[in-house]
């Protein structure tokens, strides 16, 4: 079975963590077959700690609490046993360090100089903290490096956090997701393609050197593969996405979903 949204479903943004792994190694494969020698497209990551859960985000614990069968009958005592021990200072860790992944495309034959980077926001990207402090670094360090940036925002969670401020981009282009593409050559110019609910995801005119032509991304057959290898297909349809969609959206996304009967 595949997503009944056209384009990006909603209901995919619980499983972000996974989702976005899969669209980085997914986009990278694409990617290298495309790529005109010597460029390389290469997945990177960075690694970070969040102190503080924000809203909506997926709390992974680090302790498992498991029930063992009981031992038909009790242990020997060692002479280990005898002995007093200390008690020790329990210290409380904060969540466990995050990774995300993006991808850098390179050029192989100029010592592996970066000539595009490509990320897939995560809610992290866009609520306070350390996720989004690194990630507006990485934004100024490519534009200060000459290279392409390419933004593609599939999450709802926190404000928009992309190269050109929300406010810059036209009425007609303010749409439930957000793609932008910043080329290193017109650091000035941003390309903004549309990512409504009820439409396909765009292909993505991915900016090489200057002296190459753009290689089209593809985003809604990667959307797809992951629905379909993640096994998605039992996802509740009938209870509302996390987080909740925007009225004007939540009337077309109802309708649509009692029309295929998964309401």
């Amino acid at each position: 079975m595949r997503s009944p949204f056209p384009g990006m479903d909603p209901y995919l943004e619980t499983y972000w963590r996974e989702v976005h792994q899969r669209l980085v190694i997914y986009s990278g494969d694409v990617l290298q077959t495309l790529l005109p020698e010597p460029l390389h497209a290469r997945v990177e990551e960075r690694v970070f700690v969040e102190s503080e859960a924000p809203r909506y985000r997926s709390i992974y614990p680090d302790v498992h609490v498991v029930e063992q069968r009981p031992r038909s009958a009790a242990p020997k005592r060692s002479p280990a046993a005898e002995l007093a021990v200390d008690e020790p200072l329990l210290v409380h860790l904060d969540d466990e360090p995050l990774t995300q992944g993006f991808i850098e495309i390179v050029d192989a034959g100029s010592g592996n100089r970066v000539i595009t980077v490509i990320e897939f926001l995560s809610p992290s990207n866009k609520m306070p903290g350390e996720g989004q402090e690194l990630y507006l670094q990485k934004q100024r360090e490519v534009t200060a490096a000459g290279a392409s940036l390419v933004e593609i925002d599939l999450t709802r969670t926190g404000r928009r956090v992309l190269s050109l401020p929300p406010e810059r981009i036209p009425p007609s282009h303010r749409t439930t997701y957000q793609v932008c593409v910043r080329r290193g050559g017109k650091p000035n110019v941003v390309e903004v393609y549309r990512a409504g609910l009820d439409e396909r995801l765009p292909i993505v005119r991915i900016p090489l050197r200057e002296t190459d032509e753009d290689v089209p991304l593809a985003l809604q057959p990667l959307v797809n593969r992951c629905y379909e290898n993640g096994r998605y297909d039992n996802l509740d349809y009938r209870s509302e996405p996390v987080p909740p969609l925007e009225p004007s959206d939540t009337a077309w996304a109802d309708a649509m979903l009692r029309e295929k009967g998964l309401r």
